[in-house]
């Protein structure tokens, strides 16, 4: 793919992503996949997914970064969000967060081949809290 496909196929999968339309992950993740370097298959990454939205309903992902290198793809995103039930361990107190996430992919034949994402869960947790 060209930077120029790899910057739309990265906004299309997040445009998926914030419309919580998980069943159309699979035009973009790999059927198996390394998932932050394990051995994972598409169903880890929407189980993942699932369970966030399910405590998380309004969850969104902002893009703020991309930086592509032949078919690697470095993101820096905010998250936010209002639980809506317990996540993370800390009761839903109508608190909302925002924290940012780094995310870097690898893509072959068109889909995610390694996913790997990381964020301050404990900042998270500090803001949930109150």
């Amino acid at each position: 793919m060209s930077e120029i496909d790899l910057r739309r196929f990265y906004r299309r999968y997040l445009a998926e992503l914030n419309a919580h339309e998980f069943d159309r992950m699979d035009e973009f993740i790999n059927d198996r996949i390394t998932l932050n370097s394990e051995p994972g298959t598409r169903d880890d990454v929407l189980a993942v997914l699932e369970e966030a939205v399910d405590a998380v309903p309004d969850l969104h992902w902002e893009l703020q970064e991309l930086a592509l290198d032949g078919d690697r793809l470095a993101a820096r995103l905010i998250n936010t969000g209002t639980p809506a039930e317990e996540w993370l361990g800390v009761a839903p107190t109508g608190a909302s967060f925002e924290i940012v996430e780094y995310a870097v992919y690898r893509v072959r034949d068109g889909r995610f081949l390694h996913m790997s994402a990381l964020h301050d869960a404990e900042s998270m947790r500090r803001q949930l809290a109150g």
